[in-house]
């Protein structure tokens, strides 16, 4: 069944899920025994095509490899924004982080003239931001608490990092980790505040800083190792963890077990360290005996970072003396064979690699080339789980059960999706066809693409579609009366406030 996302809200709440008799089933199926444990595995700016088993040639993922093997890898799976916050934002909610008001970094008074409008630049929070996810929205976290599940985040945040904002007002029972990016202690932001330089990076238990400006070649390992702890506390009753590696995110960084080891240098070592930490993880599930009833995700909050030849910079305990773009030679992560890279529109900035296993529920082996995104999470979960969303909020996500389960002649539950940069509208897909609709750089207000055919978007064909153009444009008319845009200037219908101070 398919949705206009502007009458979602109109639907009973078992039709927005989409409930079949088979969900059904397995509904009765975990209440009679044990609703199963959940676990979500964020990257930060890994690519689409940085894992060996979504073609990477000499990066060697096994442990994600065998994810795959044993569940099923989605070949058309999209995250919301192509930076941190606003993904972040959307993976939690089932929302477009332009509804949640976190499109992006919201600071009045920095807008850019682009292109003739005026546009808000920064796509993130910072430490000077005064805002976050506002404490009234639903997480994945709130459903399953209510559920009756011990909630989890490790790692990073990028939500807010004041206290109304953080994990542990937003449904999780336990934090550790990082609030925001790990780029972001002792940076110079005077170009936004005069004279603001940031503290040092923090890391946090719950609402406590007990550590600053960590070693973070050690960040992925004690990540791990914290939600081993977690699982093995939490192992006799449902648990959901939600860990978000802040790798690799720049400044890069590898334990000493794995610098040096990948042959595609550090970049390769960063991979190839968090690929042992998922392995570490579904190896202590084996021998708790939870590993049949967990459900496993992985996957990244954008695409990754990449640039012609060798630049970037990894991480330095020289505070003062940072390097920067160019200075520390290494390459640059993988999107192939898309076009573009994180904190674009283009598809090397949004679709990410996504796999999902659950024995015995999951085909093994399986692949999807359907399209589907990060705010179906939170609807499948609640479909899987047998509880209610709330219905006095339009939840953007859909219940992609069908597909997970291999059920004959699933298809995507999109009639639209939309590729938002922030606050502007610049992107429309709708079956095989993209529409670009914003790209000052290129100079161009309309560029068709037929993904099926050119998955690099590499052949503009609107001239030969009018028809497909048209269509596609409506939509787009139909998303910013819901959503908004800025580049036009319309203010969504159907938007709901940030968190403020």
């Amino acid at each position: 069944m398919k949705y206009n996302i502007g009458f979602s809200i109109l639907l009973p709440v078992f039709m927005l899920l989409g409930v079949s008799g088979n969900v059904e089933a397995l509904q009765s199926q975990t209440k009679d025994n044990r609703s199963p444990n959940i676990i979500i595995i964020f990257a930060d700016d890994l690519g689409y095509g940085d894992l060996s088993s979504y073609g990477h040639p000499t990066i060697k993922t096994p442990n994600l490899d065998r994810l795959a093997e044993e569940g099923m890898r989605f070949t058309d799976f999209h995250v919301t924004s192509g930076v941190c916050t606003p993904s972040r934002a959307s993976l939690l909610t089932g929302s477009y982080p332009i509804r949640v008001g976190l499109a992006s970094g919201y600071i009045p008074g920095r807008e850019q003239d682009i292109g003739g409008k005026k546009i808000l630049p920064w796509g993130v929070l910072i430490p000077l931001s005064e805002y976050g996810l506002h404490p009234d929205e639903f997480t994945i976290a709130d459903y399953l608490k209510k559920e009756g599940y011990t909630t989890g985040h490790i790692g990073k945040w990028h939500l807010g990092h004041h206290p109304p904002f953080l994990p542990t007002r937003q449904g999780f029972d336990y934090y550790f980790g990082i609030p925001y990016s790990n780029d972001m202690g002792h940076n110079n932001y005077s170009f936004i505040k005069d004279g603001f330089i940031s503290g040092p990076t923090p890391i946090l238990r719950n609402e406590k800083v007990i550590e600053v400006d960590p070693d973070q070649s050690l960040l992925t390992r004690r990540y791990a190792d914290e939600a081993i702890d977690f699982i093995t506390k939490h192992r006799e009753k449902p648990f959901f963890l939600y860990l978000a590696h802040s790798m690799p995110h720049v400044p890069i960084a590898a334990s000493h077990h794995f610098k040096d080891r990948s042959e595609y240098g550090i970049y390769g070592d960063v991979i190839e360290e968090l690929d042992w930490s998922v392995g570490h993880i579904t190896k202590h599930l084996d021998k708790l005996g939870l590993d049949d009833n967990t459900i496993v995700m992985f996957t990244s909050d954008n695409g990754a970072a990449v640039w012609e030849g060798e630049g970037g910079w990894v991480w330095t305990s020289d505070l003062d003396g940072r390097p920067t773009a160019g200075d520390l030679n290494y390459r640059s992560g993988s999107n192939e064979p898309l076009r573009g890279s994180k904190a674009t529109t283009w598809e090397g900035g949004f679709r990410v690699p996504f796999i999902v296993r659950w024995p015995g529920h999951i085909p093994a082996g399986s692949i999807t080339e359907q399209l589907t995104t990060s705010m179906d999470i939170l609807p499948t979960i609640a479909a899987i789980t047998g509880g209610q969303l709330p219905n006095d909020r339009i939840i953007d996500g859909h219940n992609i059960w069908p597909l997970l389960s291999g059920e004959p002649g699933a298809v995507s539950p999109y009639e639209a999706f939309y590729y938002y940069r922030y606050d502007r509208l610049q992107a429309v897909r709708s079956g095989k066809w993209k529409l670009h609709l914003f790209r000052p750089e290129e100079g161009r207000t309309t560029m068709l693409y037929n993904l099926e055919e050119d998955i690099g978007e590499t052949t503009d064909v609107s001239e030969k579609h009018p028809e497909v153009v048209k269509r596609l444009q409506r939509l787009a008319d139909e998303a910013r009366r819901d959503l908004g845009d800025s580049v036009t200037g319309q203010e969504g219908k159907n938007v709901r406030p940030i968190g403020e101070l």
